[in-house]
């Protein structure tokens, strides 16, 4: 996380929300040389208290997860852009990124595997939802077999949460004056909406760090 605490101070229900609503992460464990990632969809309880996911059995993360419950790391970008300092409209500023970032960290474990069906329904009716009037598909639509053999190849895993840490890099380290000027030429951008208008609207601040 971002050492500077004008970044670290929005409320910790939106940094759920942020992160429950982008869905898609990368899960960190140790390894024996270097970290074991792997890049999954999850579904965030409103609370922010467990994400629900699965994975490949081939993943070496299934096999450490025989042993029981691992500590582990969901970490979840939920926007981010580069900031050109010419946009702040004042002198001697240089280039940065912006981002709004949320850490769960917590004891990962896997989950029984006939509660793969309602997981998978769960998690493609919260996105299939996003996607209305199409009407929203279904895991019964695939073929009987197509279906067991292909829920034979994963795996089912859960994160209790214990922790939960964001960094949401607005520029609020700058004017108000200047962070707007910067939020408008963003907006300009292709694909750069979302974060434009984070900067634009600071989300509620808490006393402390999230």
């Amino acid at each position: 996380m971002h050492p500077n605490p004008d970044f670290r101070k929005t409320e910790t229900a939106a940094s759920i929300r942020a992160a429950r609503n982008r869905g898609f992460g990368m899960l960190v464990l140790n390894g024996d040389a270097v970290p074991m990632c792997s890049h999954i969809p999850f579904l965030l309880s409103p609370d922010g208290t467990s994400a629900e996911a699965h994975i490949v059995r081939s993943n070496p993360i299934a096999r450490h997860l025989s042993e029981g419950g691992i500590p582990a790391l969901l970490t979840v970008v939920t926007a981010d852009a580069y900031i050109s300092p010419d946009w702040y409209g004042i002198a001697d500023q240089v280039p940065t990124w912006n981002y709004v970032a949320v850490h769960l960290t917590g004891q990962l474990t896997a989950r029984p595997t006939e509660d793969l069906p309602d997981h998978l329904n769960a998690l493609s009716d919260f996105f299939e939802s996003q996607l209305l009037p199409k009407p929203v598909w279904k895991l019964s639509k695939t073929d009987p077999e197509i279906r067991a053999r292909l829920m034979r190849m994963i795996l089912p895993i859960r994160l209790k949460i214990d922790q939960i840490d964001a960094t949401w890099k607005l520029s609020q380290n700058k004017s108000d004056t200047a962070r707007l000027a910067a939020a408008k030429a963003l907006a300009a951008q292709d694909g750069a909406n979302a974060l434009a208008q984070m900067m634009q609207d600071l989300p509620a601040q808490s006393d402390g760090s999230v």
